[in-house]
């Protein structure tokens, strides 16, 4: 049964997930995404979260190309059947996201991309995005910052405080307008914008982005403390053991 439901009275939007899991993982030192956390992979763990939300329709993954075939592999064994298709990202970030919202199906209303190392994003938080993006155009999840944060110069010295109170720190999914989204990704790799996020080529297309609010669990698994971390959670969720045997 998927986990949120959709009021009767309004039309269900066609909302794509491109989940995108094209990264080196340097600073993990091995293949991050198929690292077991509790009973599965962490890439499983995260598209699994898609798979069982109601808001979403179709599911594409983005990776690398000597990996295409272990994932989909991973998918159809598992049941994934939200998963239509499985495609080679680019050398950036940029390139990896346009390659997996030009392979949404035809019709999608909205596309939610997502970090394929963020395994711990919660129904709610997938729900409290799209509903966003659909009154907003574009929304992000963002959290609040707990540290000051200040500016440095290159050769080391702080020259400014920034007021954290006007800051956020970025999560995924971020959701938007299909036509939008494909729009200003499409701008920002044939410019060679070097971005880092999604919204920030809405930004550069003049849009702007409303902010939800995110959840510190939704983190992103980048280092090996990070694993750590995630590990801890989903022990504290009671999801270490899952209700499926996973192969």
């Amino acid at each position: 049964m998927n986990c949120c439901s959709l009021r009767k009275d309004k039309k269900k939007p066609v909302c794509s997930a491109v989940i995108v899991a094209a990264g080196s993982s340097q600073r993990m030192g091995t293949d991050k995404i198929m690292m077991k956390l509790g009973a599965m992979p962490v890439l499983a763990r995260t598209i699994l979260a898609f798979e069982n939300n109601a808001y979403i329709d179709e599911i594409i993954i983005v990776t690398k190309t000597e990996k295409l075939e272990e994932i989909a592999d991973l998918c159809h064994k598992n049941g994934l059947n939200k998963v239509k298709r499985v495609v080679s990202g680019g050398a950036t970030r940029m390139e990896s996201a346009l390659a997996g919202v030009s392979a949404v199906r035809h019709g999608a209303e909205y596309v939610a991309i997502h970090d394929g190392a963020r395994p711990l994003v919660s129904q709610e938080l997938i729900k409290r995005t799209v509903e966003a993006a659909l009154k907003y155009r574009a929304a992000v999840p963002a959290v609040e910052c707990a540290d000051t944060l200040k500016v440095v110069d290159k050769k080391g010295f702080i020259t400014a405080t920034v007021d954290r109170s006007v800051t956020r720190r970025v999560q995924t999914p971020q959701v938007f307008e299909a036509d939008l989204i494909k729009g200003a990704l499409t701008k920002a790799v044939e410019e060679g914008l070097p971005l880092t996020d999604d919204c920030s080529a809405m930004d550069m297309m003049g849009v702007k982005t409303f902010a939800v609010e995110g959840e510190p669990e939704n983190l992103k698994i980048t280092t090996p403390d990070d694993l750590v971390v995630a590990r801890a959670i989903v022990q504290n969720r009671g999801e270490w053991n899952a209700n499926r045997t996973w192969v």
